[in-house]
């Protein structure tokens, strides 16, 4: 079994995700294919995620990927998360884990329309409500959720999320049956009201997105396509690595690596991981004669930075209670031949700073200063809020 080191594994990561200034990708599609999926549950990350792995590419040429050519759609899928996918992965998505997370969704949701008492049959209401939504964007018209909310009674009613915990809510299901519909591929996002900072999306039916909606994959082949493609982004990867990024269950995965003809081999950990077929051996283009030192300024939630689950080999554990929030999600990050080394803020001007955690050499930090340089002159003075923040965002003490 070839062993494949640590190293070797960050000098892939350099070059397959973009991150490395000699592998840049050639536009939004391009940057979004090699990730297999952007996350986009904050909707700044799928720009910044795009601008770390491109040369060029302005907040407008996003936006006209997303929403006037749309090679790349919004669909929430693995681990109930939104995300941005290439078109052509859609069908994939919603046979397998869109579909996973829909089933769980439309149980919950009619659940708590019976204990609300908005329905005593909680399916035949939320059926009902699915037809009024598609009937009300037969026309091709786009709207926010709270202008649906006004116009469809069916959307209507109140419910309490979460009784008992110190997350409790009460809220309208108007969201969470759009949200639904959009996992099931019936609507989607489209474009955003609020601009590309924040999240206010506009639904519209998928045909009038897509123009023509293929049908979904079966789940077999529907999860053997996305673990392909995540094992062409990030093998090697372990069972454990696939079982979370994909929020799905262990049968599932080893399904899908049998499919895909997936072959083992050893980590410089001990532990046993998995690449494609014809991706067992060294390439050429990432030999450490092949890849110079390079640095990344990435996003919340980026997907290099969330697409492990073990991650000792480039997130010294120490680092973690400041790089992340205390539910597991990835902060800004500072990156140094494929290792973190810090975070990275924004000052009132829009100036990024970065904050390291850790010692580097003056050759890196010039770098990284490039980097940061390079991130606010693209921002041209915008100032990014984030949902979610890490210690170092907060500008919370050091050790």
């Amino acid at each position: 079994m070839r062993l494949v080191t640590d190293a070797e594994r960050r000098r892939r990561l350099a070059v397959r995700h973009g991150l490395h200034p000699d592998h840049r990708a050639a536009g939004p599609l391009e940057a979004t294919r090699a990730m297999t999926v952007l996350h986009a549950t904050e909707p700044s990350t799928v720009h910044l995620s795009v601008q770390a792995r491109t040369e060029g590419v302005s907040i407008d040429d996003v936006e006209h990927a997303l929403y006037r050519e749309r090679s790349i759609v919004k669909q929430l899928a693995m681990r109930r998360t939104m995300f941005v996918a290439p078109r052509d992965l859609l069908p994939a998505l919603w046979g397998s884990a869109s579909a996973r997370v829909a089933v769980a969704e439309y149980k919950r949701l009619a659940k708590e329309i019976e204990s609300a008492g908005i329905a005593d049959d909680g399916p035949a209401h939320l059926e009902r409500a699915f037809a009024a939504v598609e009937a009300h964007l037969a026309d091709g018209s786009a709207h926010q959720a709270a202008k649906l909310r006004e116009a469809l009674v069916e959307l209507s009613g109140m419910v309490d999320r979460a009784v008992g915990k110190s997350y409790a809510s009460r809220g309208s299901i108007a969201p969470n049956v759009l949200t639904l519909m959009g996992v099931q591929g019936r609507i989607v996002r489209g474009e955003n009201a609020g601009g590309w900072r924040v999240s206010r999306p506009r639904w519209t039916s998928m045909q009038t997105w897509l123009g023509e909606v293929p049908a979904a994959w079966d789940s077999q082949a529907g999860y053997a396509e996305i673990v392909r493609r995540w094992l062409a982004t990030f093998a090697p990867g372990t069972e454990a690595d696939l079982v979370w990024w994909l929020g799905g269950t262990k049968a599932a995965v080893r399904q899908a690596l049998a499919d895909v003809g997936a072959v083992q081999v050893a980590l410089g950990s001990g532990e046993v991981a998995w690449v494609l077929p014809d991706d067992v051996d060294e390439r050429p283009g990432e030999t450490a004669e092949a890849v110079g030192p390079w640095a990344s300024l990435l996003p919340v939630l980026d997907p290099t930075t969330m697409g492990w689950r073990g991650r000792d080999w480039y997130l010294p554990r120490e680092h973690v209670p400041y790089l992340f929030d205390t539910v597991g999600n990835g902060c800004t990050t500072v990156w140094v031949d494929g290792r973190i080394v810090g975070g990275w803020v924004q000052d009132e001007a829009g100036r990024v700073e970065v904050v390291l955690l850790e010692k580097v050499t003056a050759d890196q930090r010039r770098l990284i200063d490039a980097q940061a340089a390079r991130l606010t002159e693209w921002l041209e003075g915008q100032v990014v809020s984030n949902v979610y923040s890490s210690h170092v965002m907060k500008r919370l003490p050091l050790p």
